[in-house]
């Protein structure tokens, strides 16, 4: 399990496939903000619930010079179902391996009804226009998170 990211720290660049299998890197989006979510699960309710939120805000964010990008840990085949099956408009990527989720500090230990077992960290990070951390936020819920991300941004 990695540190948790903080405030100035360099965000990690990463290159991962997105719905399509095309690959989406970090770095191709300097000079705008971007923040990126991390979700355990395509097609589960409280994922579905946050990437809803975030496509029905995604022009708000975008004329504010966000891009959004969502990470989890579900193959691009099953990315492009929740895209469909949900009509989501955010970028969803792909990461099997969990590389990237681990460097931003959103893997690791969770304890969920008395047990604590290995999984995704409900994060969202929030990388300004020269790829440094403006904020780092974890163990976010997935209701009301995007309201939150909102108000605290000013927008």
């Amino acid at each position: 399990m990695s540190e948790r990211l903080q405030p100035g720290d360099v965000a990690p660049d990463f290159t991962l496939p997105d719905a399509d299998g095309n690959e989406v890197s970090l770095s191709a989006h300097k000079g705008r903000k971007v923040i990126v979510y991390f979700y355990p699960a395509a097609l589960t309710p409280g994922c579905t619930k946050q990437a809803c939120d975030f496509t029905d805000n995604l022009s708000l964010l975008a004329e504010a010079g966000y891009d959004v990008l969502g990470i989890s840990p579900d193959a691009p085949e099953k990315l492009g179902k929740f895209r469909e099956k949900e009509n989501l408009k955010v970028t969803l990527l792909a990461d099997p391996d969990k590389k990237v989720l681990d460097a931003y500090g959103a893997f690791g230990e969770k304890t969920n009804y008395g047990k604590t077992y290995l999984g995704v960290i409900r994060s969202t990070i929030i990388v300004d226009e020269t790829g440094k951390v403006e904020k780092a936020l974890y163990n976010v819920r997935a209701t009301g998170h995007v309201a939150k991300i909102i108000k605290d941004l000013g927008i």
